[in-house]
């Protein structure tokens, strides 16, 4: 699983300023092949005053994504940071809801008074609408995490990235009973420009992470703890996993990481939404 912070250093700013400097070259050899060399320096200024330095163009599309997708609604940016302030910690979990190991993550959240993001597949949670519902009950958020975790989903054609998105939304709604949909998790971090777009113009804030101690591969519960607690340093949101396979190994870290968060200072949290 490829860090989200690899996914952004592909298709992050750069892809906006490559996209600018292919219409400055395509324009100056129009102008030059008319006999306009003149007007070059003008119209390259101009193209390059349209697009600002916080990544939007002059008609205020977001730099990098198709401009016929919709206008997001809240920031298209990758979050990892808390919503809180002081020393906080975002807990997320991927892959469910699971009949076995869902229910033991809220159970454990529940008994030391935490919380955390949930992100749900559609297909498990049109299998699942009473965990779906749980979860909101019980105050976590819900995060659409597509429908068929495809890791290569960012070499997709864009019509196929928005299905694999908002199939999975309508599937998460309509077993929350139309509880917000917070988040977008892309799977293995596999973001791209428009699917930030097309989750932001659904309310839905593309979510990173920060600590990754992959706990899918199973290393062990010892390994998981101690990776999450050498990497918290780094920052506030922890990816870890409910879904997807045997997480015995997973609740046995949580169980033993959300007293020693508590001990060390953190309070809980969740991701900046806006």
């Amino acid at each position: 699983m490829s860090d989200v912070q690899h996914s952004d250093a592909r298709h992050g700013d750069g892809t906006g300023r490559r996209t600018t400097a292919r219409r400055i070259g395509s324009v100056r050899r129009e102008l030059m092949a008319v006999g306009g060399l003149a007007l070059v320096g003008t119209v390259v200024l101009a193209l390059l005053v349209g697009h600002s330095a916080n990544g939007t163009d002059a008609s205020g599309a977001w730099a990098g994504a198709d401009s016929s997708l919709p206008r997001p609604l809240v920031d298209p940016a990758i979050v990892r940071e808390s919503e809180d302030a002081g020393k906080t910690v975002n807990l997320t979990l991927d892959d469910g809801p699971d009949p076995r190991w869902t229910p033991k993550a809220l159970e454990i959240l529940r008994r030391h008074g935490a919380k955390a993001v949930f992100c749900l597949t559609g297909p498990n949670a049109a299998a699942h609408p009473d965990l779906v519902r749980r979860i909101v009950a019980e105050g976590h958020r819900l995060c659409d995490h597509t429908v068929g975790h495809d890791t290569a989903m960012d070499g997709k054609p864009v019509a196929y990235q928005r299905k694999e998105i908002l199939d999975a939304k309508r599937m998460i709604d309509e077993a929350s009973g139309g509880a917000r949909v917070w988040y977008y998790r892309a799977p293995g971090g596999a973001f791209t420009p428009e699917s930030r777009r097309l989750a932001a113009a659904h309310g839905m804030r593309s979510l990173g992470w920060n600590v990754d101690p992959s706990d899918y591969e199973r290393p062990g519960a010892d390994r998981i703890v101690r990776a999450v607690q050498r990497q918290i340093a780094k920052g506030p949101t922890v990816l870890l996993h409910d879904g997807g396979g045997n997480r015995a190994q997973s609740m046995e870290a949580l169980e033993r990481l959300l007293p020693w968060f508590a001990a060390s200072g953190y309070t809980f949290s969740f991701p900046r939404a806006g």
